[in-house]
């Protein structure tokens, strides 16, 4: 019997323990859950904005002549189309059409991009993609471990980041990238994020994760920032409709399946993994469909509980929460695709009673433009 390894510590451990945020294991890392507390965390970013610790995510630098269509053959995606300075979404996926994990691919030049993986795939990611990218002019370096990344949430993020920087943040484009100093660190910043509201996220090397969050919180207060925890990035990311690894999203799910279905390149150039499994389940549909619920009644819709259609099961829900923005409880489902045209009505199983539930469109909230 093998003992399990032992969770990473976010190189921010110290000042999430000094601010009393409650600690937990999260995708083999130990990470603030809360703070003040969930609510009032996800109602400071909707209206002002939160700062995040995010050094758990996984960094993959990606170089080299051959870079760019060695990523293509790995990934869903078709990353030799991003201009210098974008991102897209993007997805690993097995033969038969499974996610492995959901990415962002960033293109720092010609011949440089950044993968950015979930937490507690990142070390599967990396060796996949390192297996995928064998033989090819490019060099996979994965920084995961000596990077720290931190976000900045809500509708004033651009008045916060700004003064701390020479780049011109309030331009750049939402799924843009730049490099930069910020608070005189070298830093890698992005306009993207996994809350629904404008924002920004900062890469830095792992020395210098004390002084940005130093940083970040000094320009915040004058704005009412406060730091946020996983919970409450929870909560904002299920009222996005953003998918979760492990909830809407694995081995077993497709993008077709997730709604995700945009982001595979079907009319690339370069044959990828997976391939000929997509082609076939966009050619005859998938078999589950990811919906939205809001439910009709009393009661929280939990992962795992069943859901019904006309007494029949008809799949599954992988999120739910009562969503502190619209003040009613919404969830994410799987069904059978006959059930999922917004304005059915189906059932929620939640202990011993079914509880009406209606079938909406994603996400359930929108930033205003």
């Amino acid at each position: 019997m093998t003992e399990a390894a032992a969770p990473y510590a976010t190189p921010l451990l110290a000042r999430h323990e000094a601010l009393k945020a409650k600690i937990v294991e999260f995708g083999g890392w130990l990470m603030p859950l809360q703070y003040a507390g969930i609510l009032e965390e996800h109602r400071a970013v909707r209206g002002r904005a939160g700062l995040f610790d995010l050094s758990h995510m996984g960094e993959l630098f990606v170089e080299g002549a051959e870079a760019g269509d060695a990523l293509a053959r790995a990934l869903v995606t078709d990353p030799p189309s991003l201009a210098v300075g974008r991102a897209h979404y993007s997805m690993i996926c097995l033969p038969d059409g499974g996610v492995i994990d959901d990415l962002i691919v960033y293109r720092l030049g010609e011949e440089r991009f950044l993968v950015v993986a979930n937490a507690a795939n990142a070390t599967v990611v990396s060796d996949e993609l390192a297996a995928r990218l064998a033989g090819a002019r490019a060099i996979l370096d994965d920084r995961s471990l000596a990077m720290a990344l931190c976000a900045v949430q809500g509708p004033r993020s651009v008045d916060i980041v700004s003064p701390l920087t020479a780049i011109d943040v309030a331009g750049l484009r939402y799924y843009g990238i730049a490099e930069g100093d910020v608070a005189g660190l070298r830093a890698l910043v992005a306009r993207t994020g996994y809350t629904g509201e404008d924002g920004f996220e900062i890469f830095v090397d792992v020395r210098d994760a004390d002084a940005l969050w130093d940083a970040l919180t000094r320009g915040g207060e004058p704005h009412g920032m406060v730091p946020v925890g996983l919970g409450a990035r929870d909560t904002l990311r299920l009222e996005a409709g953003m998918p979760l690894y492990g909830n809407e999203l694995d081995r077993t799910t497709t993008p077709y399946d997730a709604g995700l279905g945009r982001v595979v390149k079907l009319g690339k150039a370069q044959e990828f993994v997976g391939r000929a499994a997509l082609e076939k389940v966009s050619r005859d549909g998938p078999a589950k469909r990811l919906v939205g619920l809001i439910l009709r009644g009393r009661g929280i819709a939990r992962h795992g509980y069943p859901v019904h259609a006309d007494g029949r099961r008809t799949g599954v829900v992988t999120s739910g929460t009562m969503s502190p923005t619209l003040g009613v409880p919404i969830a994410m489902a799987y069904v059978a695709p006959g059930d999922a045209e917004p304005g059915t009505m189906l059932e929620v199983e939640i202990r011993d009673a079914r509880i009406p539930a209606e079938v909406v469109p994603l996400p359930f909230y929108q930033r205003p433009a």
